[in-house]
Protein backbone atom coordinates (compact mmCIF):
# COMPACT_ATOMS: atom_id res chain seq x y z
CA UNK A 1 0.00 0.00 0.00
CA UNK A 2 1.32 3.53 -1.14
CA UNK A 3 0.60 6.42 0.30
CA UNK A 4 0.34 9.61 -2.51
CA UNK A 5 1.46 13.22 -1.75
CA UNK A 6 -2.04 13.83 -1.40
CA UNK A 7 -2.97 11.73 1.65
CA UNK A 8 -4.66 8.90 -0.87
CA UNK A 9 -3.75 5.57 0.15
CA UNK A 10 -2.80 3.47 -3.65
CA UNK A 11 -2.74 -0.09 -3.71
CA UNK A 12 -1.36 -1.50 -6.89
CA UNK A 13 -1.99 -5.08 -7.99
CA UNK A 14 -0.98 -7.59 -11.03
CA UNK A 15 -4.13 -8.07 -13.17
CA UNK A 16 -4.04 -12.08 -12.78
CA UNK A 17 -6.67 -12.75 -15.84
CA UNK A 18 -4.62 -10.89 -18.03
CA UNK A 19 -1.42 -12.47 -16.47
CA UNK A 20 -2.59 -15.86 -16.63
CA UNK A 21 -3.42 -15.23 -20.17
CA UNK A 22 -0.28 -13.48 -21.37
CA UNK A 23 0.96 -16.90 -20.08
CA UNK A 24 -1.20 -19.28 -22.30
CA UNK A 25 -0.26 -16.96 -24.76
CA UNK A 26 3.45 -17.44 -24.45
CA UNK A 27 2.75 -21.16 -24.29
CA UNK A 28 0.58 -21.15 -27.84
CA UNK A 29 2.42 -18.97 -29.89
CA UNK A 30 6.12 -20.53 -28.81
CA UNK A 31 8.79 -19.12 -31.05
CA UNK A 32 6.91 -16.65 -32.38
CA UNK A 33 5.81 -15.04 -28.97
CA UNK A 34 7.80 -11.29 -29.38
CA UNK A 35 10.86 -10.50 -27.29
CA UNK A 36 9.91 -7.50 -24.65
CA UNK A 37 12.41 -5.49 -22.79
CA UNK A 38 11.73 -3.08 -19.86
CA UNK A 39 13.71 0.33 -20.16
CA UNK A 40 14.17 1.70 -17.50
CA UNK A 41 15.03 5.72 -17.35
CA UNK A 42 16.94 6.94 -14.85
CA UNK A 43 17.99 10.45 -13.40
CA UNK A 44 19.12 10.86 -9.56
CA UNK A 45 16.50 8.11 -8.69
CA UNK A 46 19.37 6.77 -6.00
CA UNK A 47 16.07 6.57 -3.31
CA UNK A 48 13.25 5.42 -5.52
CA UNK A 49 14.76 2.79 -8.04
CA UNK A 50 14.84 -0.44 -5.72
CA UNK A 51 11.37 0.16 -4.96
CA UNK A 52 10.45 0.03 -8.49
CA UNK A 53 12.75 -2.94 -9.51
CA UNK A 54 11.33 -4.92 -6.37
CA UNK A 55 7.43 -4.29 -7.97
CA UNK A 56 8.31 -5.72 -11.22
CA UNK A 57 6.28 -9.40 -11.23
CA UNK A 58 8.48 -12.13 -10.70
CA UNK A 59 5.95 -13.89 -12.89
CA UNK A 60 6.87 -12.27 -15.73
CA UNK A 61 10.67 -13.62 -16.12
CA UNK A 62 9.20 -15.88 -19.21
CA UNK A 63 7.77 -12.76 -21.10
CA UNK A 64 10.45 -10.10 -20.19
CA UNK A 65 13.89 -11.00 -22.32
CA UNK A 66 15.54 -8.66 -20.81
CA UNK A 67 15.93 -5.32 -18.54
CA UNK A 68 18.26 -2.81 -19.57
CA UNK A 69 18.63 0.70 -17.28
CA UNK A 70 20.39 3.65 -18.60
CA UNK A 71 21.27 6.35 -16.01
CA UNK A 72 21.57 9.71 -17.29
CA UNK A 73 25.08 10.39 -15.31
CA UNK A 74 22.85 11.07 -11.85
CA UNK A 75 24.42 13.00 -9.61
CA UNK A 76 23.47 11.18 -6.71
CA UNK A 77 25.08 8.07 -6.79
CA UNK A 78 22.26 6.09 -9.00
CA UNK A 79 24.36 3.89 -11.33
CA UNK A 80 26.25 2.36 -7.94
CA UNK A 81 23.08 1.90 -6.05
CA UNK A 82 21.61 -0.23 -8.93
CA UNK A 83 24.57 -2.09 -9.15
CA UNK A 84 24.59 -2.89 -5.66
CA UNK A 85 20.46 -3.53 -5.94
CA UNK A 86 20.97 -6.37 -8.34
CA UNK A 87 23.00 -8.73 -7.11
CA UNK A 88 19.84 -10.23 -4.44
CA UNK A 89 16.92 -9.22 -7.92
CA UNK A 90 15.18 -11.74 -9.16
CA UNK A 91 15.86 -10.43 -12.13
CA UNK A 92 19.59 -10.19 -11.82
CA UNK A 93 20.46 -12.88 -14.88
CA UNK A 94 18.23 -10.31 -17.19
CA UNK A 95 19.17 -7.03 -16.24
CA UNK A 96 21.89 -5.20 -17.70
CA UNK A 97 23.08 -1.21 -16.43
CA UNK A 98 24.69 1.87 -18.80
CA UNK A 99 25.57 4.99 -17.22
CA UNK A 100 26.02 7.83 -20.11
CA UNK A 101 29.14 9.40 -19.93
CA UNK A 102 27.36 12.86 -20.27
CA UNK A 103 23.52 13.66 -19.33
CA UNK A 104 21.77 13.24 -22.04
CA UNK A 105 18.70 14.72 -21.07
CA UNK A 106 15.24 13.11 -21.66
CA UNK A 107 14.84 12.64 -24.99
CA UNK A 108 18.55 11.89 -25.90
CA UNK A 109 18.70 9.28 -22.95
CA UNK A 110 15.32 7.85 -24.56
CA UNK A 111 17.27 7.43 -28.06
CA UNK A 112 20.17 5.80 -27.26
CA UNK A 113 17.70 3.00 -24.83
CA UNK A 114 16.16 2.71 -28.25
CA UNK A 115 18.82 1.97 -30.27
CA UNK A 116 20.34 -0.55 -27.72
CA UNK A 117 16.76 -2.41 -27.93
CA UNK A 118 17.08 -2.26 -32.22
CA UNK A 119 20.52 -3.60 -32.02
CA UNK A 120 19.93 -6.63 -29.21
CA UNK A 121 16.84 -7.79 -31.51
CA UNK A 122 14.08 -6.91 -29.18
CA UNK A 123 10.65 -6.87 -30.72
CA UNK A 124 9.15 -4.11 -28.21
CA UNK A 125 10.49 -1.38 -25.30
CA UNK A 126 8.42 -0.58 -22.52
CA UNK A 127 9.48 2.63 -20.84
CA UNK A 128 9.52 2.84 -17.09
CA UNK A 129 10.76 5.44 -15.12
CA UNK A 130 13.39 4.45 -12.46
CA UNK A 131 11.62 6.87 -9.51
CA UNK A 132 8.06 4.66 -9.32
CA UNK A 133 5.86 7.71 -10.82
CA UNK A 134 4.53 5.06 -13.41
CA UNK A 135 3.53 1.51 -11.23
CA UNK A 136 5.25 -1.57 -12.82
CA UNK A 137 2.26 -3.44 -12.07
CA UNK A 138 0.54 -2.21 -15.25
CA UNK A 139 3.07 -4.06 -17.35
CA UNK A 140 1.20 -6.76 -18.07
CA UNK A 141 -1.68 -4.41 -19.27
CA UNK A 142 0.85 -2.87 -22.23
CA UNK A 143 1.88 -6.34 -23.61
CA UNK A 144 -1.10 -7.89 -23.51
CA UNK A 145 -2.50 -5.39 -26.97
CA UNK A 146 0.58 -5.94 -29.09
CA UNK A 147 0.32 -9.70 -28.73
CA UNK A 148 -3.37 -9.64 -28.85
CA UNK A 149 -4.01 -7.34 -31.33
CA UNK A 150 -0.96 -6.68 -32.92
CA UNK A 151 -0.50 -2.86 -31.75
CA UNK A 152 3.04 -1.32 -32.68
CA UNK A 153 2.43 1.65 -30.15
CA UNK A 154 0.54 1.54 -26.56
CA UNK A 155 0.44 4.14 -23.95
CA UNK A 156 -0.31 3.92 -20.46
CA UNK A 157 -2.91 6.81 -19.74
CA UNK A 158 -3.67 8.41 -16.30
CA UNK A 159 -6.51 10.49 -18.00
CA UNK A 160 -9.18 7.34 -19.31
CA UNK A 161 -10.89 7.39 -15.92
CA UNK A 162 -12.30 10.17 -14.42
CA UNK A 163 -10.25 11.96 -11.44
CA UNK A 164 -7.84 9.05 -11.05
CA UNK A 165 -5.01 10.99 -11.53
CA UNK A 166 -6.04 13.17 -8.46
CA UNK A 167 -6.69 10.44 -6.45
CA UNK A 168 -3.06 9.39 -7.41
CA UNK A 169 -1.75 12.40 -5.77
CA UNK A 170 -1.36 14.39 -9.82
CA UNK A 171 -1.24 18.44 -8.11
CA UNK A 172 -4.52 20.45 -9.71
CA UNK A 173 -2.72 22.53 -12.06
CA UNK A 174 -0.67 19.42 -13.48
CA UNK A 175 -4.28 18.11 -14.06
CA UNK A 176 -5.54 21.04 -15.42
CA UNK A 177 -2.47 21.75 -17.96
CA UNK A 178 -2.73 18.34 -19.08
CA UNK A 179 -6.22 18.19 -19.87
CA UNK A 180 -5.76 21.52 -21.63
CA UNK A 181 -2.71 20.82 -23.56
CA UNK A 182 -3.77 17.33 -24.88
CA UNK A 183 -7.32 19.20 -25.71
CA UNK A 184 -5.09 21.58 -27.61
CA UNK A 185 -2.58 18.68 -29.52
CA UNK A 186 -5.84 16.62 -30.41
CA UNK A 187 -7.27 19.39 -32.26
CA UNK A 188 -4.39 20.63 -34.04
CA UNK A 189 -3.23 16.47 -35.02
CA UNK A 190 -6.98 15.40 -35.49
CA UNK A 191 -5.93 12.94 -32.77
CA UNK A 192 -8.53 11.67 -30.03
CA UNK A 193 -6.21 10.95 -27.29
CA UNK A 194 -7.10 10.86 -23.98
CA UNK A 195 -3.42 11.52 -22.82
CA UNK A 196 -0.41 13.05 -24.71
CA UNK A 197 2.03 13.39 -21.96
CA UNK A 198 2.27 10.15 -20.27
CA UNK A 199 5.55 8.63 -19.98
CA UNK A 200 4.61 5.00 -19.89
CA UNK A 201 4.96 3.63 -23.08
CA UNK A 202 5.52 0.55 -25.23
CA UNK A 203 6.88 0.65 -28.88
CA UNK A 204 7.73 -1.85 -31.23
CA UNK A 205 11.24 -1.62 -32.98
CA UNK A 206 9.11 -2.21 -36.51
CA UNK A 207 7.71 1.30 -35.61
CA UNK A 208 11.17 2.84 -34.17
CA UNK A 209 12.97 2.05 -37.40
CA UNK A 210 10.46 3.92 -39.35
CA UNK A 211 11.01 7.03 -37.53
CA UNK A 212 13.95 9.17 -37.66
CA UNK A 213 12.90 9.06 -33.54
CA UNK A 214 17.37 10.05 -33.71
CA UNK A 215 16.18 13.84 -35.42
CA UNK A 216 13.54 13.91 -32.66
CA UNK A 217 14.71 16.98 -29.66
CA UNK A 218 16.80 15.58 -26.45
CA UNK A 219 14.17 17.65 -23.93
CA UNK A 220 11.12 16.08 -22.30
CA UNK A 221 8.68 17.22 -25.78
CA UNK A 222 10.20 14.45 -27.43
CA UNK A 223 7.67 12.13 -26.23
CA UNK A 224 5.22 14.12 -28.21
CA UNK A 225 7.47 14.11 -31.20
CA UNK A 226 7.64 10.47 -31.28
CA UNK A 227 2.91 10.77 -31.05
CA UNK A 228 3.55 13.02 -34.11
CA UNK A 229 5.39 10.66 -36.19
CA UNK A 230 2.95 7.75 -35.33
CA UNK A 231 0.42 9.82 -36.66
CA UNK A 232 1.98 10.96 -39.81
CA UNK A 233 2.57 7.47 -40.68
CA UNK A 234 -0.89 6.29 -39.59
CA UNK A 235 0.13 4.09 -36.88
CA UNK A 236 -2.70 3.68 -34.45
CA UNK A 237 -2.21 3.92 -30.59
CA UNK A 238 -3.68 1.84 -28.23
CA UNK A 239 -4.13 3.57 -24.56
CA UNK A 240 -4.72 1.78 -21.78
CA UNK A 241 -6.14 3.13 -17.95
CA UNK A 242 -3.67 3.17 -15.37
CA UNK A 243 -3.82 4.72 -11.49
CA UNK A 244 -1.40 7.37 -11.27
CA UNK A 245 0.99 7.91 -8.59
CA UNK A 246 2.79 10.69 -6.95
CA UNK A 247 5.29 10.19 -3.95
CA UNK A 248 8.23 11.19 -2.93
CA UNK A 249 9.96 11.74 -6.54
CA UNK A 250 11.16 15.36 -7.42
CA UNK A 251 9.94 16.64 -11.02
CA UNK A 252 12.93 18.09 -13.43
CA UNK A 253 10.52 19.52 -16.04
CA UNK A 254 9.58 23.29 -16.22
CA UNK A 255 6.24 23.01 -16.73
CA UNK A 256 5.58 26.71 -18.54
CA UNK A 257 8.60 26.06 -21.06
CA UNK A 258 7.08 22.33 -21.49
CA UNK A 259 3.61 23.69 -22.80
CA UNK A 260 5.62 26.15 -25.18
CA UNK A 261 7.77 23.13 -26.51
CA UNK A 262 4.87 20.46 -26.94
CA UNK A 263 2.16 23.67 -28.57
CA UNK A 264 5.49 24.85 -30.78
CA UNK A 265 6.01 21.01 -32.22
CA UNK A 266 2.58 20.24 -33.15
CA UNK A 267 2.20 23.46 -35.10
CA UNK A 268 5.32 23.29 -36.31
CA UNK A 269 4.51 19.48 -37.48
CA UNK A 270 1.47 21.61 -39.69
CA UNK A 271 3.75 24.39 -40.79
CA UNK A 272 6.16 21.00 -42.18
CA UNK A 273 2.91 19.72 -44.08
CA UNK A 274 2.39 23.27 -45.54
CA UNK A 275 5.92 23.08 -46.52
CA UNK A 276 6.51 26.39 -44.31
CA UNK A 277 9.24 24.73 -43.15
CA UNK A 278 10.93 21.83 -43.59
CA UNK A 279 11.61 19.58 -39.52
CA UNK A 280 14.01 16.25 -40.47
CA UNK A 281 12.02 14.10 -37.79
CA UNK A 282 8.60 14.45 -39.68
CA UNK A 283 10.54 13.38 -42.71
CA UNK A 284 9.03 9.73 -43.43
CA UNK A 285 8.26 7.36 -45.97
CA UNK A 286 4.57 7.63 -46.22
CA UNK A 287 4.10 5.44 -49.63
CA UNK A 288 1.92 2.46 -47.97
CA UNK A 289 -1.03 5.56 -46.08
CA UNK A 290 -1.32 7.12 -49.46
CA UNK A 291 -5.69 7.49 -49.70
CA UNK A 292 -8.59 7.59 -51.94
CA UNK A 293 -9.44 11.29 -51.02
CA UNK A 294 -13.66 11.35 -50.99
CA UNK A 295 -13.50 15.07 -51.19
CA UNK A 296 -15.75 16.52 -53.95
CA UNK A 297 -13.13 18.87 -54.72
CA UNK A 298 -9.89 16.13 -54.77
CA UNK A 299 -8.37 15.22 -57.94
CA UNK A 300 -9.85 11.92 -57.29
CA UNK A 301 -13.41 13.02 -57.52
CA UNK A 302 -13.47 15.46 -59.89
CA UNK A 303 -11.69 12.65 -62.61
CA UNK A 304 -14.41 10.12 -61.96
CA UNK A 305 -17.14 12.71 -62.32
CA UNK A 306 -15.19 13.00 -65.76
CA UNK A 307 -16.11 9.48 -66.32
CA UNK A 308 -19.55 8.33 -67.74
CA UNK A 309 -21.22 4.92 -67.53
CA UNK A 310 -20.83 4.52 -71.20
CA UNK A 311 -16.43 4.87 -70.67
CA UNK A 312 -16.18 1.02 -70.62
CA UNK A 313 -12.46 0.92 -71.47
CA UNK A 314 -10.04 2.59 -69.37
CA UNK A 315 -6.17 2.84 -69.37
CA UNK A 316 -5.03 3.80 -65.80
CA UNK A 317 -1.14 5.42 -66.39
CA UNK A 318 0.70 6.18 -62.97
CA UNK A 319 4.26 5.42 -61.14
CA UNK A 320 2.90 3.69 -58.07
CA UNK A 321 -0.65 5.18 -57.32
CA UNK A 322 -3.44 3.57 -58.20
CA UNK A 323 -6.58 4.41 -55.94
CA UNK A 324 -9.24 5.15 -57.96
CA UNK A 325 -8.89 1.87 -59.85
CA UNK A 326 -11.37 -0.11 -57.17
CA UNK A 327 -14.24 2.60 -57.99
CA UNK A 328 -13.84 1.92 -62.26
CA UNK A 329 -13.86 -1.99 -61.33
CA UNK A 330 -17.05 -1.22 -59.30
CA UNK A 331 -18.34 0.86 -61.87
CA UNK A 332 -17.80 -2.10 -64.14
CA UNK A 333 -15.68 -0.71 -66.50
CA UNK A 334 -12.45 -3.02 -68.01
CA UNK A 335 -9.54 -1.50 -66.55
CA UNK A 336 -6.03 -1.38 -67.82
CA UNK A 337 -3.21 -0.32 -65.24
CA UNK A 338 0.26 0.94 -66.67
CA UNK A 339 2.61 0.96 -63.90
CA UNK A 340 6.10 1.75 -62.91
CA UNK A 341 6.02 -1.08 -60.38
CA UNK A 342 4.11 -4.27 -61.34
CA UNK A 343 5.07 -6.52 -58.78
CA UNK A 344 1.45 -5.19 -56.90
CA UNK A 345 -0.83 -7.10 -59.41
CA UNK A 346 -1.76 -9.76 -56.97
CA UNK A 347 -3.97 -6.97 -56.07
CA UNK A 348 -5.54 -6.42 -58.75
CA UNK A 349 -6.74 -9.56 -60.44
CA UNK A 350 -9.78 -7.89 -61.69
CA UNK A 351 -7.43 -6.03 -64.14
CA UNK A 352 -4.98 -6.27 -66.66
CA UNK A 353 -1.55 -4.76 -65.67
CA UNK A 354 1.62 -4.13 -67.80
CA UNK A 355 4.98 -2.13 -67.12
CA UNK A 356 5.13 1.58 -68.12
CA UNK A 357 8.70 1.01 -69.78
CA UNK A 358 9.93 4.57 -71.09
CA UNK A 359 12.91 3.30 -72.54
CA UNK A 360 10.83 1.40 -75.23
CA UNK A 361 9.15 2.69 -78.50
CA UNK A 362 5.83 1.98 -77.37
CA UNK A 363 6.48 2.56 -73.69
CA UNK A 364 4.21 -0.68 -72.75
CA UNK A 365 1.15 1.12 -73.96
CA UNK A 366 0.14 -1.64 -76.83
CA UNK A 367 -2.41 -0.77 -79.66
CA UNK A 368 -5.78 -1.04 -77.80
CA UNK A 369 -8.27 1.64 -77.76
CA UNK A 370 -9.34 2.96 -74.75
CA UNK A 371 -12.82 5.44 -73.94
CA UNK A 372 -10.97 7.05 -71.16
CA UNK A 373 -7.52 7.44 -70.55
CA UNK A 374 -5.85 8.65 -67.11
CA UNK A 375 -2.49 10.16 -66.53
CA UNK A 376 -2.88 10.31 -62.98
CA UNK A 377 0.21 13.01 -61.46
CA UNK A 378 2.83 10.66 -63.36
CA UNK A 379 3.32 13.63 -66.07
CA UNK A 380 5.51 15.17 -62.98
CA UNK A 381 7.48 11.76 -62.56
CA UNK A 382 8.26 10.57 -66.28
CA UNK A 383 11.08 11.82 -68.36
CA UNK A 384 9.43 12.68 -71.01
CA UNK A 385 6.18 13.83 -70.81
CA UNK A 386 5.65 14.83 -74.12
CA UNK A 387 6.15 11.55 -75.33
CA UNK A 388 3.70 9.66 -73.07
CA UNK A 389 0.54 12.54 -74.09
CA UNK A 390 1.68 11.84 -77.44
CA UNK A 391 1.90 7.90 -77.57
CA UNK A 392 -1.71 7.86 -75.39
CA UNK A 393 -3.67 10.05 -77.94
CA UNK A 394 -3.44 7.77 -80.62
CA UNK A 395 -5.19 5.23 -78.49
CA UNK A 396 -8.38 7.84 -77.52
CA UNK A 397 -11.44 5.77 -78.73
CA UNK A 398 -13.77 7.71 -81.22
CA UNK A 399 -14.77 11.44 -80.97
CA UNK A 400 -16.08 11.16 -77.36
CA UNK A 401 -12.87 9.39 -76.22
CA UNK A 402 -11.17 11.53 -73.52
CA UNK A 403 -7.75 11.98 -71.94
CA UNK A 404 -7.63 13.33 -68.15
CA UNK A 405 -4.51 14.28 -66.10
CA UNK A 406 -3.46 15.56 -63.59
CA UNK A 407 -0.28 17.47 -62.00
CA UNK A 408 0.32 19.30 -58.41
CA UNK A 409 0.68 22.79 -58.87
CA UNK A 410 3.81 23.85 -58.05
CA UNK A 411 2.81 27.35 -58.19
CA UNK A 412 0.81 27.17 -54.40
CA UNK A 413 1.09 29.90 -52.23
CA UNK A 414 2.92 27.96 -49.54
CA UNK A 415 5.56 27.26 -52.12
CA UNK A 416 5.84 30.46 -52.75
CA UNK A 417 6.00 31.77 -49.45
CA UNK A 418 8.95 29.08 -48.75
CA UNK A 419 10.85 30.38 -51.74
CA UNK A 420 10.86 34.02 -50.40
CA UNK A 421 12.47 32.43 -47.04
CA UNK A 422 14.92 30.75 -48.91
CA UNK A 423 13.54 26.96 -48.77
CA UNK A 424 12.37 24.40 -51.48
CA UNK A 425 12.51 20.96 -49.27
CA UNK A 426 11.34 17.57 -51.03
CA UNK A 427 8.91 15.61 -49.07
CA UNK A 428 8.14 12.21 -49.90
CA UNK A 429 4.07 13.15 -51.08
CA UNK A 430 2.50 16.15 -52.64
CA UNK A 431 3.58 18.76 -54.82
CA UNK A 432 7.33 18.29 -53.65
CA UNK A 433 7.48 14.54 -54.16
CA UNK A 434 11.02 13.69 -54.65
CA UNK A 435 10.35 11.08 -57.32
CA UNK A 436 9.29 14.12 -59.24
CA UNK A 437 11.34 14.95 -62.08
CA UNK A 438 9.35 18.06 -63.18
CA UNK A 439 7.35 20.56 -62.01
CA UNK A 440 4.07 21.87 -62.84
CA UNK A 441 1.95 25.81 -63.48
CA UNK A 442 -1.36 25.87 -65.03
CA UNK A 443 0.49 27.90 -67.44
CA UNK A 444 3.16 25.14 -68.04
CA UNK A 445 0.32 22.23 -68.45
CA UNK A 446 -1.70 24.28 -71.13
CA UNK A 447 1.44 24.86 -73.33
CA UNK A 448 2.89 21.42 -72.86
CA UNK A 449 -0.19 19.98 -74.52
CA UNK A 450 -0.23 23.23 -76.81
CA UNK A 451 3.37 21.86 -77.97
CA UNK A 452 1.30 18.87 -79.21
CA UNK A 453 -1.57 20.36 -80.87
CA UNK A 454 -3.76 19.97 -78.37
CA UNK A 455 -5.93 22.00 -76.58
CA UNK A 456 -7.42 21.53 -73.43
CA UNK A 457 -10.88 21.70 -73.27
CA UNK A 458 -11.48 21.50 -69.47
CA UNK A 459 -9.20 22.52 -66.41
CA UNK A 460 -10.50 22.07 -62.80
CA UNK A 461 -8.14 23.28 -59.33
CA UNK A 462 -8.16 21.21 -56.71
CA UNK A 463 -8.15 22.10 -52.98
CA UNK A 464 -5.71 20.98 -49.97
CA UNK A 465 -5.89 17.60 -48.77
CA UNK A 466 -7.33 18.75 -45.97
CA UNK A 467 -9.15 15.25 -44.79
CA UNK A 468 -5.70 13.45 -45.30
CA UNK A 469 -3.79 16.74 -43.05
CA UNK A 470 -6.71 15.69 -40.23
CA UNK A 471 -7.10 11.96 -40.90
CA UNK A 472 -10.87 12.71 -41.89
CA UNK A 473 -12.65 9.77 -42.71
CA UNK A 474 -14.43 12.71 -45.49
CA UNK A 475 -17.27 12.59 -43.69
CA UNK A 476 -16.28 15.64 -40.88
CA UNK A 477 -19.00 18.43 -41.73
CA UNK A 478 -16.26 20.84 -40.35
CA UNK A 479 -13.35 19.71 -42.70
CA UNK A 480 -16.20 19.64 -45.79
CA UNK A 481 -17.07 23.22 -44.80
CA UNK A 482 -12.91 24.15 -44.49
CA UNK A 483 -12.70 22.49 -48.06
CA UNK A 484 -15.43 24.38 -49.76
CA UNK A 485 -14.24 27.42 -48.38
CA UNK A 486 -10.50 26.97 -49.53
CA UNK A 487 -12.55 25.93 -53.49
CA UNK A 488 -13.79 29.31 -53.31
CA UNK A 489 -10.34 30.67 -53.15
CA UNK A 490 -8.83 28.03 -56.04
CA UNK A 491 -11.77 29.36 -58.40
CA UNK A 492 -11.13 33.29 -57.99
CA UNK A 493 -6.83 32.13 -58.45
CA UNK A 494 -5.91 29.40 -59.11
CA UNK A 495 -2.98 29.81 -59.97
CA UNK A 496 -2.24 30.79 -56.14
CA UNK A 497 -4.64 28.13 -54.07
CA UNK A 498 -4.54 25.24 -55.73
CA UNK A 499 -2.89 21.90 -55.04
CA UNK A 500 -3.57 20.32 -58.23
CA UNK A 501 -4.53 20.78 -61.81
CA UNK A 502 -6.87 18.12 -63.42
CA UNK A 503 -7.11 18.80 -67.37
CA UNK A 504 -9.46 17.03 -69.68
CA UNK A 505 -8.86 16.40 -73.64
CA UNK A 506 -10.72 15.18 -76.31
CA UNK A 507 -9.96 13.50 -79.03
CA UNK A 508 -11.80 15.81 -81.38
CA UNK A 509 -9.20 18.44 -80.04
CA UNK A 510 -6.15 16.72 -80.77
CA UNK A 511 -3.05 16.41 -82.99
CA UNK A 512 -4.75 14.10 -85.58
CA UNK A 513 -7.85 16.48 -86.10
CA UNK A 514 -6.50 19.60 -86.17
CA UNK A 515 -4.06 18.14 -89.22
Amino acid sequence: MLVSRSGHKVDFKVDEKKLKRLLELKIELGDDFPKFGIFILCYNASLLIESTLSRIDPKLKSIIEEVFIFDDNSPDGTFEVIKSLTSNSPWAEKINIFKNSTNLRYGGNQKVGYRYAIERGLDYSIMLHGDGQYAPEYIVDLILPAVEDKYDVVFASRMMVGNSALRGGMPLYKYVGNKVLTTFENFILGTRLTEFHSGYRMYSSKFLKKIPFHENTDDFHFDTEIIIQARHLGVPIKEVPIQAFYGDEDCNVNGFLYAFDVCKAVLFYRFHQLHFIRKPNYIVDRRYIHQRKKNRFSSHQIILNQIQQRDKRVLYVGKDEDLLVGDLVERGMKVTLLLDDTLQQENYKAVSIRKLDMESESLGLGREKYDVIILSDVLAKVPNPTLLIEKCSNLINGEEGQMIASVPNIAIWAYRLSLLFGRFNYASAGPLDRRNLRHFTRFSLIRLFKTLGIKVVKIEPTTLPLEVYFQSSGRSRLIKLLEGAYYLLCRSYSQLFAYQFVSVVKLKSTLLEAK
